[in-house]
């Protein structure tokens, strides 16, 4: 987590404090599988219940819940998520609170696609758009991202497309200039996980295959990828210059929608129009 003033890790902790009674508050003996007797004077866990199922000690988690400044761990965090029956936005929130980067969600890659979103890429036509995750595999795109960006139906994530796909490599010129930006940028990705599967067998994938992308990554550069322009020169349309804005869906943090609008004051929209034969509008 990025360094912060005193005030904001007392707010946090604040929240922290609040934000596990409030859990521990919602559940019962019976939710958990632990045996009562008798009546309580308030609902929900115990303090000693919740460290017992947590498997940390009493005065530890209490020390916790009170916000107060100690050294916590992710499996330590882990088992009290656990013990709380914590959601995975919960558990990600907890994290936080408790001044640790959130963890990377689940253990298998979710390529699941809802239907809204699915129809949000095509509808973007007659402008390219991409749908991907975190590890920039390729989740949905449309046609036209297809036609004049060369991605073919092998065509999985986009960063192994860049160094091996040689149509799509072909678009990018110069692809040596081009190249270190990329990669610079998908390692700025990657730090955010370390110890990823995924990030790993990306790297591994393209270093096996790619002489060239393993020489960059030995570099370890790194850049922060934002809104800018995407050139390509397509074998039939010519140059193309796209504006791209990439945003995060909102119930779904780790789907990165990618829209790619032609520039202003280029021929582009005319010449994808061409490309697709869309009927261009002239004015009168």
């Amino acid at each position: 987590m990025p360094s912060e003033s005193p005030a904001a890790a007392t707010l946090r902790r604040e929240q922290l404090r609040d934000f596990l009674r409030t859990r521990r508050a919602r559940l019962t003996p019976d939710d958990v599988g632990l045996v009562t007797a008798g009546k309580r004077r308030t609902p929900g866990l115990r303090r000693e219940e919740v460290a017992l199922l947590a498997g940390v000690g009493v005065s530890w988690y209490t020390w916790l819940e009170q916000g107060r400044d100690i050294k916590v761990s992710a499996e330590v965090l882990d088992a009290v998520g656990r013990a709380l029956r914590l959601t995975e936005p919960e558990r990600a929130h907890l994290y936080v609170l408790a001044g640790l980067n959130p963890p990377t969600a689940g253990g298998t890659r979710d390529t699941e696609v809802s239907p809204e979103l699915r129809q949000l890429v095509d509808a973007w036509t007659p402008r390219p758009a991409i749908l991907r995750d975190p590890y920039w595999n390729l989740l949905a795109i449309n046609d036209v991202t297809r036609s004049v960006f060369g991605y073919g139906d092998t065509d999985r994530n986009c960063l192994v497309s860049f160094f091996t796909n040689a149509r799509y490599r072909g678009m990018h010129d110069p692809w040596a200039t081009t190249a270190p930006v990329i990669v610079a940028a998908f390692r700025a990705d990657a730090a955010r996980a370390p110890g990823d599967p995924e990030f790993s067998r990306v790297v591994d994938e393209l270093t096996a295959a790619s002489p060239e992308f393993a020489e960059l990554w030995a570099r370890h550069d790194v850049g922060v990828p934002g809104q800018g322009v995407k050139a390509v020169r397509h074998p039939e349309a010519g140059d193309l210059y796209f504006d791209t804005t990439t945003l995060i869906v909102a119930d779904r943090p780790d789907r990165y929608l990618e829209l790619y609008n032609p520039r202003p004051g280029t021929t582009t929209e005319q010449r994808v129009a061409q490309l697709l034969r869309i009927p261009v509008a002239t004015s009168a």
